[in-house]
């Protein structure tokens, strides 16, 4: 997918992305502290169930599994190894099941890339150039792979963003979304805000710009307005189904069902998000009642 490809479509109107991933896998059997990346690919008929539902909702771009299958999170597992076969893998199980689904359009490929863990100096230990290296390292797989954009979220900082845009910009010449965990006011958890990180990756040449997780569409309106009121480039909303809670058994709860996240969501398609889609708490019954809700 090249860059004017990426324009047409957001030009096209609201562009409809997936929703949770790593939520749906707890739901699903996953364990805590295991590497997701591994066990996705050894319960390959999970991803593949709920990709096919997500593209079959209606989701136009589906993140591939590869969230934290970089160098510096997979050697927690012992895995640093496998990046490569991990990233290839995950990309090639993902075009196959969203090019077998049922769908009325073309459905792209999205590489997945986040936060390693690790805070830039000099607030943590890690230096830019180190980071930016970590990240080539991952993007030039996944680009290799086949991916049809490259998507950073659940970013931290905007200095954390830049390296990522860097980085993806001088290994391949894909669309690239960066999207950050905002708090209700619109600041980064560590370092910068919401009107920040548009106006930088813009000038940077980042495809789209925007947040995900962080906390429920209903508390959003505000931020989205503002990136919008900034923003050259399409803004991304990703959020949460709400707030979540715990129960007894370490699982999380989210407060809003698939009607009312639809319905928020719309209005922060009204205060200015072209790209929209579902983070933690949300499934497929979420994004096909948002897709309803956009055409209703």
């Amino acid at each position: 997918m090249t860059k004017q490809e990426f324009k047409e479509l957001t030009e096209q109107g609201v562009v409809l992305m997936d929703g949770a991933t790593g939520s749906n896998l707890r739901k699903a059997g996953m364990p805590v502290g295991v590497c997701t990346e591994q066990w996705v690919l050894e319960h390959p008929e999970i991803i593949v169930r709920l990709q096919r539902a997500y593209a079959e909702a209606g989701s136009r771009i589906i993140y591939a599994p590869t969230f934290s299958a970089n160098r510096i999170s997979l050697a927690m597992h012992g895995l640093q190894d496998r990046l490569v076969g991990l990233n290839t893998e995950l990309v090639r199980l993902t075009r196959k099941t969203v090019d077998e689904a049922k769908t009325g359009g073309r459905v792209y490929v999205a590489g997945d890339v986040t936060t390693t863990g690790k805070m830039l100096e000099p607030r943590g230990d890690i230096t830019y150039h180190e980071l930016y290296e970590v990240y080539c390292e991952q993007i030039r797989v996944l680009a290799d792979a086949g991916v049809d954009l490259i998507g950073a979220e659940t970013l931290m900082s905007v200095e954390e963003a830049q390296v990522i845009l860097d980085a993806a910009q001088s290994v391949c010449d894909l669309p690239v979304m960066c999207t950050l965990t905002l708090e209700a006011d619109g600041n980064a958890l560590f370092g910068g805000n919401a009107v920040e990180l548009v106006e930088t990756l813009q000038e940077m040449g980042a495809a789209a710009a925007g947040l995900n997780c962080s906390v429920g569409p209903d508390q959003l309106e505000s931020v989205v307005a503002s990136m919008k009121a900034v923003a050259r480039i399409p803004v991304i909303a990703k959020p949460n189904a709400g707030m979540p809670t715990m129960d007894e058994q370490g699982m999380a709860h989210y407060s809003m069902g698939p009607e009312q996240f639809a319905a928020s969501m719309l209005r922060l398609v009204n205060a200015g998000a072209q790209i929209v889609g579902g983070c933690c708490g949300t499934d497929p019954r979420y994004i096909r009642e948002l897709r309803n809700e956009l055409h209703s």
